[in-house]
């Protein structure tokens, strides 16, 4: 494979179909478990979108990673990839769109 530095996968795969977006999240609304390590689930794909700050966002399985997603990016999720975020901004607002392959249930 390639040696790409520390970064999630840059956009989604194709075939992959939107299905819910989070509410928008703020310091005070993030809910706690979004802060600690946790994972979606097999075939879910996340998409983090920043709106407003920057966002830490972390890979919790080796090797560690984190990358700094500011207002107006996004950082892939995938499948199971254990994660958490870190807010880094006051006033920093951001969501999660949920993609998985077309046809899933």
């Amino acid at each position: 494979g390639d040696m790409t530095p520390a970064k999630s996968a840059p956009s989604l795969p194709h075939g992959l179909e939107h299905y819910r977006t989070s509410s928008e999240f703020t310091e005070t609304t993030v809910p706690k478990s979004l802060l600690i390590a946790h994972r979606t689930k097999a075939g879910v794909w996340g998409l983090l979108r920043v709106a407003q700050g920057r966002l830490r966002f972390c890979l919790d399985a080796a090797p560690l990673q984190a990358i700094v997603v500011e207002q107006g990016s996004t950082a892939v999720i995938e499948p199971e990839a254990l994660h958490h975020v870190e807010f880094l901004d006051a006033g920093t607002r951001f969501l999660i769109e949920f993609h998985r392959r077309a046809g899933a249930a």
